[in-house]
């Protein structure tokens, strides 16, 4: 089952959060205030990105599926491809709650992670080479989504919490991502609910219905 981090901070947040404290300890036992200072204004920034907010979550029907990112719908496009229809980019920033909810209830049909760069989203090499995630859930009615986390310009990396053939269920926490790009792969039968521009929130956030 994924791990719920029901904390307030989102667990391997607090490795960053006690190192920059430390930092900041050992920086003003030197007297060097200024940077002790500087530190400590980084511990603040670790705890806002690690914030792990609790959400009020609407009950949508069973064939529903929610964002499980929060940031902006970048676009929608039509794709020719046998298995998907739609291709649907989101764009989370470092304002963005980084905390990644289960869309739909259903199995972790693939799980696949990639190391790589972290090279400005407006580079042609950004797709190819950025650190990613690469997931395909699959629901009890044979629904497919393929969803892709990749990493713009960010020095924290990619967590996932959830593993391959796991059962999960919708609006669940399964991992963190700061500062990146969601792209979600739909099938035909799907009836979207959203358009470009759209806020969304991870797990409040309805994207649409199956048929």
């Amino acid at each position: 089952m994924a791990n719920n981090n029901l904390f307030i901070l989102y667990k391997d947040g607090w490795k960053y959060i006690s190192i920059s404290i430390s930092i900041s300890i050992v920086l003003s036992i030197f007297s060097l205030h200024t940077l002790a200072f500087i530190s400590l204004l980084l511990t603040g920034i670790f705890i806002f990105i690690f914030r792990n907010p609790e959400r009020l979550f609407p009950v949508f029907e069973s064939s529903s599926l929610v964002s499980p990112v929060d940031g902006v719908v970048l676009s929608i496009e039509e794709i020719d491809n046998s298995e998907f229809a739609y291709r649907l980019k989101i764009d989370s920033t470092i304002f963005d709650v980084g905390i990644l909810r289960v869309p739909m209830s259903a199995k972790v049909e693939s799980l696949h992670y990639t190391k790589g760069t972290k090279v400005a989203t407006k580079s042609t090499l950004h797709s190819d080479l950025n650190e990613a995630i690469y997931l395909t859930f699959v629901n009890n009615n044979a629904d497919r989504v393929k969803v892709i986390h990749r990493l713009k310009e960010s020095f924290i990396p990619l967590f996932i919490d959830i593993k391959a053939s796991q059962e999960v269920y919708q609006t669940t926490r399964y991992g963190f991502v700061n500062n990146t790009m969601t792209t979600l792969y739909i099938p035909n039968n799907f009836r979207l609910n959203v358009s470009v521009g759209s806020d969304l929130k991870a797990s409040e956030s309805l994207l649409g219905y199956f048929s």
